[in-house]
């Protein structure tokens, strides 16, 4: 049953391609944060890494979370729509099945973007001519940025749940990132779920130790956290109501 409702899922990307922004949008603060370090190269000294955290602070403040923020109210687009929650609550299908397709293509699309953002992270250095090779702690910058935007996916499913109108939770994960900067800043990044994304990436701070164990504790608990609440918010829903 699950399957089906991922495929159901699949097939609405598939004739409204929304996914493509997930591939054309990193291209934004990849330029942004190559020229601003082909502007400071003579401060930016640390080669590769100065360039990741150039990368990074733009895409994994400002812009991933919002288009996550996006993708997530796009999913939920089609159940705000007239009356069709009562053709979703009336499926024969669990309603944490439901909720959990939805999640699984969410935490596919953030996976889509950090390898997108890998991929023009080396593109972008290998044309500024950046020296030496790739840092080799790229796959795990990765990896626990797609793990921390599966959290932030968890927050934005159910407030794009809770919320019927699209503008409020895309401008929520939009303040979610600027807020879980600060939060990093302050040594509060394991505790905001927003903060999870730019502390997995290592957001303008390559060279920082991650304390994997409460990394991966924090963001497996909020996204746990988030999906209880949404599936219980889906069982109090009445169709008829809809």
């Amino acid at each position: 049953m699950f399957l089906r409702c991922l495929k159901a899922e699949l097939q609405k990307c598939r004739r409204a391609p929304v996914w493509l922004a997930f591939v054309l949008l990193p291209a934004v603060p990849a330029a942004l944060g190559t020229g601003n370090y082909l502007a400071n190269r003579q401060v930016l000294e640390d080669g590769w890494y100065s360039l990741w955290g150039q990368h990074t602070l733009f895409s994994s403040t400002f812009f991933l979370p919002a288009l996550l923020g996006v993708f997530c109210a796009w999913q939920w687009r089609l159940e705000h729509a007239g009356h069709n929650w009562n053709s979703f609550l009336t499926a024969p299908v669990g309603r944490f099945r439901l909720y959990a397709a939805k999640l699984t293509l969410a935490a596919g699309a953030s996976v889509l973007a950090q390898g997108c953002i890998g991929a023009l992270f080396v593109l972008s250095g290998k044309l500024a001519g950046v020296p030496g090779p790739v840092p080799p702690q790229l796959p795990g910058w990765l990896l626990c940025g797609a793990l921390g935007g599966v959290a932030v996916c968890a927050a934005q499913l159910f407030l794009s749940l809770v919320v019927r109108a699209f503008a409020p939770p895309v401008a929520f994960g939009l303040a979610g990132g600027i807020l879980g900067l600060l939060a990093t800043a302050q040594g509060l990044g394991y505790a905001f779920p927003y903060s999870l994304l730019c502390l997995g990436m290592r957001a303008n701070n390559p060279r920082l130790e991650l304390a994997l164990p409460a990394f991966a504790l924090s963001a497996l608990a909020y996204t746990g956290a988030f999906v209880l609440l949404a599936v219980g918010c889906l069982r109090r829903r009445d169709a008829a109501a809809e």
